[in-house]
């Protein structure tokens, strides 16, 4: 008698660790899915976004919204550095496709006109790039740092205009700490 008891046993066991290796192998994959096509945990490098988001803040970047439509103005994208590998900056769409944008003095123009905004208060000090009208492409955009005085972004040559297919996503969530 006690050897059938311990006969059920064994099957039962070895069906319960192959049910949780496939939960396990079920869950990496899914995982791996949500991480490459929807959503991706970005750490903040530098202080180019403060009084936003801080040096080593974590936000989770949302890879699935531009693919089905276009950045907005004042959103906060995650793009990748041109000039360097693994190298992803985050700033706020300024300038949207076909948009001319020009700095003077403290104030940004979009096609001629002030943008009215609540971000990046502080006097501009360079313009750089943008103390001319520059005109974006109809995949591109003009992307500054709220913090505009401590900030490599489209005014600087080394950035530029940011064209669409560099862009990885929209940072949704601040996430750490």
């Amino acid at each position: 008698m006690e050897q059938n008891i311990e006969a059920e046993k064994k099957p039962g066991i070895l069906r319960e660790v192959i049910s949780f290796g496939i939960y396990i192998v079920v869950a990496l994959i899914i995982t791996f899915l949500i991480l490459t096509f929807v959503g991706q945990r970005t750490v903040v490098l530098g202080p180019s976004m403060e009084n936003t988001l801080y040096d080593q803040e974590s936000v989770i970047v949302d890879k699935l919204s531009y693919r089905f439509s276009e950045p907005k103005r004042y959103d906060i994208i995650v793009f990748n550095y041109q000039h360097a590998k693994d190298t992803r900056y985050i700033k706020r769409v300024i300038g949207l496709p076909g948009e001319t944008v020009q700095i003077k003095g403290s104030d940004i123009y979009i096609n001629g006109e002030i943008l009215v905004e609540s971000y990046g208060r502080e006097v501009i000090q360079k313009a750089g790039l943008a103390a001319d009208p520059i005109t974006l492409g109809p995949d591109e955009y003009f992307v500054l740092g709220d913090n505009r005085n401590n900030s490599e972004d489209s005014r600087s040559i080394n950035v530029g205009p940011v064209k669409k297919d560099i862009i990885v996503g929209k940072a949704f969530l601040r996430c750490w700490p």
